[in-house]
């Protein structure tokens, strides 16, 4: 055995912790390939990500023992991930496939680090090209009244769980989430805002962005909360427009810029790039 892993943590600042990490995995023998790490001040927390191999099972058995000791010592909260292990990931998506199909074509062939293992929608528009890349298509429509939705979102958990998903991806999903399901799933849903938060929330952000006469548009990608679009943002970009630009120019430009900004934001977290920092992410490129 040969294998590489990612040590991922979060834990209140003090000095020594990096030395503290370092010197366990150095006394097992791990080889460090890569470390990070950010000290915030404001929250007082500290943040890391290490890549670390070993060569045998038993050694990674034993720091995952010994890190549980230090992380009571340290008030720790931490993951050990093999590196090269895909993320089982559910895309909910609704009439607008241009994020999800930019997924399935990244998943397949320009390896991001996913396992989709279902799709999720309330129309059936996308069930041919899911089906085709032999991924289940879940076809589960909301009527509109609470009971349909609680209903759906219940079919929707039941999907995610027998999946044994560990990450949500709502690839232009216009559904809101119950403030249940968004606390249930918060760390590990993932939401694309056609929109460069804060600016422009809710619906039709183009056509408010183009009655504005703005210069820039862009998106967001962010980890959903109960507050509509106020979720720790992981990733955003935008683009220059022109007078010349009409509403349709913004939709089709702010179509491919939405496809990027969700992608980085799915590998990042796949990765284990990516930890919560109260309202922010700490997010180590």
């Amino acid at each position: 055995m040969n294998a590489s892993f990612i040590l991922s943590f979060v834990c209140p600042d003090r000095s020594g912790i990096q030395s503290k990490v370092s010197s366990l995995l150095y006394s097992n023998d791990a080889f460090l390939t890569d470390v990070q790490s950010y000290s915030d001040k404001d929250t007082q927390s500290f943040f890391s990500r290490i890549v670390f191999s070993v060569t045998s099972e038993d050694i990674i058995n034993k720091i995952n023992k010994e890190l549980q000791i230090l992380s009571i010592e340290l008030d720790m909260k931490w993951s050990v991930d093999e590196q090269e292990k895909k993320v089982k990931t559910v895309i909910a998506v609704s009439k607008l496939g241009h994020c999800l199909n930019d997924l399935l074509f990244r998943a397949k062939y320009r390896n991001m680090p996913i396992e989709i293992v279902g799709v999720v929608s309330n129309h059936e528009d996308f069930r041919e090209i899911v089906e085709f890349n032999n991924i289940p298509f879940h076809f589960l429509p909301i009527e509109k009244n609470i009971d349909s939705k609680l209903k759906q979102e219940s079919l929707f958990q039941k999907v995610v769980e027998d999946s044994d998903a560990d990450m949500i991806v709502l690839a232009r999903y216009m559904q809101i989430l119950t403030k249940e399901l968004s606390n249930k799933w918060f760390g590990k849903c993932i939401n694309i805002h056609h929109s460069f938060l804060p600016s422009f929330k809710g619906a039709n952000p183009y056509e408010q962005a183009f009655s504005k006469g703005v210069k820039l548009i862009g998106a967001t990608a962010h980890f959903v909360t109960p507050d509509l679009d106020e979720g720790p943002i992981i990733e955003q970009n935008i683009e220059r427009i022109s007078h010349y630009d009409s509403i349709e120019d913004l939709i089709r430009k702010g179509n491919d810029i939405e496809s990027i900004v969700l992608a980085r934001a799915v590998r990042w977290h796949a990765e284990k790039r990516v930890l919560i920092n109260g309202n922010k992410t700490v997010v180590f490129t």
